[in-house]
């Protein structure tokens, strides 16, 4: 990949996604472009980027962005957050909720790739509120097309599945035989309750009116630079209730971004309960 090709994608993916690609990406962008230029059955990088500034090819630049943003995850990835999510947030927003009269806890995943990681805030919620007579509801969204369709069909492989999920957890699944053998998908009553959309976090107006209790934003602000991380986090904190939780990556912290929120631990933060 010569360097003003590099330029032509780092600039197309920044205006389309705001990923920041530095040189360091480079090699990450070329294995990933070349499956889509094997699928165009194209062979030089020049003729793709030509392919992707033309105007009547928009699918195909939606098609690299997808390439370009989708992360390996699985489920109760970062289980600690987890952890935290059954035996903090959601008693204290369960009891919360009885004197402030909500009528269910809202939370959101804010980059739900391929549904791991939305169907695993489900679980933990069912798990959280059984006996407790509250629902719950979880948007999930994520700018790539093809990463939420696998995520409304809820089907996975069990190397996503049974390596990582806890014990309690694994009831939430149905196993399948014959022709899916080896699959497992999320059972109907935490299907119905997660719903997802496609959302570039960073363009026009969230696409729900209800504050949400926690929202988890993780694994995806490392690709953006310290403007824009900035920018996203002070949108989403509009969205949390006085109170709610922000929950980022292990990885990410908010070192650097300025913003109005308090940190519980590293990785999450939390919106004051006063003005």
């Amino acid at each position: 990949m010569r360097d003003d090709e590099f330029e032509f994608i780092r600039t197309l993916v920044y205006e389309r996604s705001r990923i920041s690609l530095d040189d360091r990406k480079r090699d990450l962008v070329i294995g990933r472009l070349a499956k889509r230029m094997r699928a165009n059955g194209i062979e030089a990088m020049g003729d793709y980027c030509a392919m992707l500034n033309a105007p009547e090819n928009e699918d195909e630049r939606s098609r690299m962005i997808d390439a370009i943003s989708t992360n390996h995850t699985f489920f109760f990835r970062e289980i600690a957050h987890f952890q935290l999510l059954r035996e903090r947030i959601i008693p204290e927003m369960a009891a919360r909720a009885r004197s402030e009269r909500w009528q269910r806890l809202n939370a959101w995943s804010a980059a739900s790739s391929s549904g791991e990681e939305p169907y695993s805030m489900g679980i933990t919620f069912a798990e959280g509120l059984k006996d407790r007579g509250l629902n719950w509801h979880i948007e999930a969204t994520d700018i790539s097309h093809r990463m939420l369709k696998a995520g409304q069909m809820a089907v996975y492989k069990e190397s996503a599945v049974t390596p990582h999920t806890p014990a309690w957890a694994l009831p939430y699944f149905q196993k399948g035989f014959a022709a899916q053998s080896g699959n497992f998908r999320v059972r109907a009553d935490i299907r119905d309750d997660v719903r997802f959309s496609q959302l570039n976090l960073l363009e026009g107006a969230f696409p729900f009116a209800e504050p949400v209790q926690v929202i988890f934003c993780r694994n995806v602000m490392i690709y953006f630079d310290k403007p824009t991380q900035e920018e996203l986090v002070n949108r989403l904190s509009k969205m949390l209730v006085p109170g709610g939780y922000l929950v980022v990556g292990h990885s990410e912290g908010l070192t650097g971004v300025q913003h109005t929120l308090e940190m519980i631990q590293p990785s999450v933060y939390r919106r004051s309960l006063t003005p």
